[in-house]
């Protein structure tokens, strides 16, 4: 096994391990999405974001390509695509980086920190220059919006097994009704 593969997959086992929630795509080691938590103290805080990594075959000399599924209100965050804006990841990434940095160390410090000379989001960096106050209420509108009972895929589909293992057990003993309308509603709410 080469030696960027090796890393590739002791960098990610190592995310899956700590307190990250992190599933595949696709089952590949290369393409996965984690759930990340707006850091505590600042206007992100109580919001959960899908975020996006794809790991190119040259990794760790490459650095990972990163990106925000649901929408989030910030400088360096482009509101569409989700496409973030971050010199530690998109210019002066070193191998001695890892992934558990980017979502220990350098998400939390660009939500807490943001940039707005080098926006993505340009409505966002004039909005937090002209009045602060007013963009730190479009952040929390946001996060009550876009970033509240946010759940990965494969989480959502656990939760529909556990909900459908509760019916059976409930028709077992006769107490629920064939026409069941909750059957088919949705769970959780992500826009993406």
């Amino acid at each position: 096994m080469s030696s960027p593969k090796r890393r590739i997959e002791k960098d990610v086992m190592e995310l899956m391990m700590s307190d990250h929630d992190v599933t595949l795509v696709n089952d590949s080691i290369q393409k996965f999405e984690v759930l990340f938590h707006g850091p505590v103290d600042t206007p992100y805080e109580g919001g959960t974001w899908i975020v996006r990594v794809e790991l190119p075959d040259q990794y760790p000399i490459k650095s990972p390509s990163i990106g925000f599924s649901n929408k989030i209100y910030h400088p360096n965050i482009d509101e569409g695509s989700g496409s973030v804006c971050l010199d530690v990841i998109n210019q002066t990434w070193s191998p001695m980086f890892g992934l558990l940095n980017i979502f220990e160390n350098f998400l939390p410090h660009l939500l807490r920190y943001a940039n707005p000379g080098d926006p993505l989001n340009t409505e966002a960096s004039n909005l937090m220059q002209k009045d602060e106050n007013k963009y730190n209420e479009m952040v929390k509108q946001f996060v009550r919006q876009y970033a509240t009972n946010v759940r990965l895929e494969d989480d959502q589909d656990e939760e529909l097994d556990d909900e459908d293992d509760q019916d059976d057990e409930l028709s077992d003993v006769g107490s629920l009704s064939s026409d069941d309308e909750d059957e088919d509603q949705p769970v959780g709410n992500l826009d993406l």
